[in-house]
């Protein structure tokens, strides 16, 4: 089976669901931003023991899935089918620097300010 993978923020963690004495699953929601204008919204699903994985992550925090692609026909007892799919993730890993949610800063895209009473500072101006 072919494996996946994509990096997004976590926009929505869903609780546990206990669907029988030995199946578990958690549901989580991934923000993929390709075109920020219009940002993606794609369900995940966890199974069994690795639904713990979700445990030390929030949301805001950027992520990288690894999930497998699964699909299912259902036929109706009138005879219509119906696919259903699932992107089943089996690893989370932290795509943040410093393990940090990446939350948009108020001066996004300016330099970090600088405290000039403790800042080592290095003259590059040519002149």
């Amino acid at each position: 089976m072919s494996s996946y993978s994509v990096t997004g923020k976590l926009h929505e963690i869903f609780d546990e669901q206990q669907v029988s004495p030995t199946f578990t699953k958690r549901e989580f929601v991934l923000a993929l931003a390709d075109n920020p204008q219009y940002p993606q919204y794609v369900s995940f699903v966890l199974v069994k023991d690795k639904s713990r994985l979700l445990d030390g992550f929030r949301i805001g925090d950027e992520v990288t899935v690894e999930f497998n692609l699964r699909g299912r026909v259902w036929t109706s007892p009138q005879g219509d089918k119906k696919y259903f799919n699932t992107l089943e993730a089996w690893r989370l890993g932290n795509a943040s620097p410093a393990g940090k949610a990446t939350k948009p800063a108020a001066n996004e895209g300016f330099p970090p300010p600088v405290d000039v009473n403790n800042a080592t500072v290095e003259d590059d101006l040519p002149f």
